[in-house]
C-alpha cells in the first residue's frame, strides 16, 4: 500500500499484535468442502498484453495525493508495490521496469533489484536506478523517502489502493493514463473484467446456506493472529465467490482484530481463508486449529481451510480472476 495491500496488512497486523500483547467430520449442506489444508498456488507469471505499447507522452495526470504530475518518459519505471508492478508488466511495459517492491514475486520481475527494506521504500536505492517515473500508492512510505524522490526531480505518481473488485478497472485505467498508454489500459481492463465475469458464472446460485468464510491473517513467527473484518480487503472476493464474509457478518467493522475464542464463535465460519505463507508459518492445518478458538468453529472441526498465495490474494488486479477461480474451486470442491 504504498507498499501494497499485503504489506499494509502486515503493518496493521503487527501493530494490533503489539497492542494485544501490551508493548475432521462430514460435510454439511452449503459448507465449504475443500481437501483439508489444500494450498492452491497462483500462477507465478503474469500474462502481458500482446505487443509493446507506445507511450503517448508527455501526460499530466492527477495524483491520488492531490498533486498534478507530468510524466515525460517511461523508459525507466519503478513501481513501489507488487500490485503496481503486476499492472505495469501486464500492460506490456515490463521491459521498462527497472526495480520492484519486495512483494512483486511473479517470475518476470524476480531478477529486478528490490528497492524496499521491510516494506519501507529506500529512496537511495530508487534514485540509484535513475528512474524516469515512480509509481506508488497512498500507503507507500516512509514520507521522508517519498519527499526525497520528489526533491530529486523524479515524477512520482500516487494511486489509490484497490480494496475490492469494483476498484480494479479504475486502478488499471489510472496507471495506464499515467504511463501514456490509455488504449492498452482499455484492453487490459476489458480482458480482466471478462475473465472475472466468466469465473462468476461458475459460482453456485445464491442460497440461504452460502458458506461462511473467515479470513485469518496469521504469522506464526511473529505471533500475529488476526481475524478479518469489513475492511480487511477479503469481503469483496468472498461475496463474489458466493460466500459470506464471516468476520464482517459478525459485526467486525475494522480491517483486523486479534483472534479470540469469542470473536471466532460469533463469526462461526464454515471455512477459513488464509494466505499460503501464513498457513505454513503456523505449521499447516494442524497448527492452525491449535490457535485458541479455531478448533471449536465448524471450519476447525471439519478442517476446512482455503489457502491462496500471498502475492495475489489482495492485489485486485489483472490476476484476480485466478484468485477468484481458486477460491471457488476450493470452496465448492472442484474447479468448474
Amino acid at each position: 500500500m504504498q507498499r501494497s495491500r499485503l504489506a499494509g496488512v502486515l503493518v496493521s497486523a503487527l501493530a494490533l499484535a503489539l497492542t494485544a500483547t501490551g508493548c475432521g467430520g462430514g460435510s454439511a449442506p452449503g459448507r465449504a468442502t475443500p481437501a483439508a489444508g489444500t494450498t492452491q498456488a497462483a500462477p507465478d507469471r503474469v500474462e502481458p498484453l500482446a505487443g509493446s505499447p507506445k507511450s503517448k507522452l508527455p501526460v499530466t495526470v492527477g495524483s491520488a495525493d492531490g498533486r498534478r504530475v507530468t510524466v515525460a518518459s517511461t523508459e525507466r519505471i519503478v513501481p513501489l508495490t507488487g500490485s503496481l508492478n503486476e499492472i505495469v508488466f501486464t500492460l506490456g511495459l515490463g521491459e521498462r521496469v527497472v526495480a520492484r517492491d519486495i512483494t512483486a514475486t511473479f517470475e518476470q520481475a524476480a531478477k529486478l533489484p528490490v528497492v524496499t527494506r521491510a516494506h519501507d521504500v529506500s529512496a537511495e536505492s530508487v534514485l540509484s536506478l535513475r528512474p524516469t517515473v515512480v509509481l506508488a500508492d497512498t500507503s507507500t512510505g516512509p514520507a521522508e523517502a517519498i519527499d526525497q524522490i520528489r526533491d530529486a526531480g523524479i515524477p512520482l505518481f500516487v494511486v489509490k489502493p484497490a480494496k475490492e473488485l469494483a476498484d480494479i478497472s479504475t486502478r488499471i485505467d489510472t496507471v495506464a493514463a499515467a504511463l501514456g498508454v490509455p488504449d492498452a489500459g482499455a484492453l487490459l481492463k476489458k480482458r480482466t473484467q471478462d475473465r472475472i465475469n466468466a469465473v462468476r458464472k461458475d459460482v453456485p446460485a445464491e442460497r440461504k446456506d452460502s458458506p461462511r468464510v473467515a479470513f485469518l491473517y496469521v504469522r506464526g513467527s511473529a505471533a500475529v493472529y488476526l481475524l478479518g473484518g469489513a475492511e480487511s480487503g477479503a469481503a469483496s472476493l468472498l461475496e463474489a465467490a458466493g460466500a459470506v464474509d464471516a468476520g464482517k457478518e459478525s459485526g467486525l467493522k475494522k480491517d483486523f482484530t486479534p483472534i479470540t475464542s469469542e470473536a471466532l464463535a460469533a463469526a462461526a465460519p464454515d471455512a477459513i481463508l488464509v494466505m499460503s505463507k501464513g498457513l505454513q508459518s503456523v505449521g499447516g492445518v494442524d497448527g492452525l486449529v491449535r490457535i485458541p478458538g479455531v478448533a471449536e468453529t465448524p471450519a476447525g472441526m471439519d478442517r476446512r481451510v482455503v489457502s491462496i498465495d500471498d502475492g495475489v490474494l489482495l492485489n485486485y488486479g489483472p490476476r484476480t480472476d485466478q484468485v477468484l477461480r481458486s477460491l471457488v474451486a476450493q470452496l465448492y470442491g472442484a474447479a468448474k
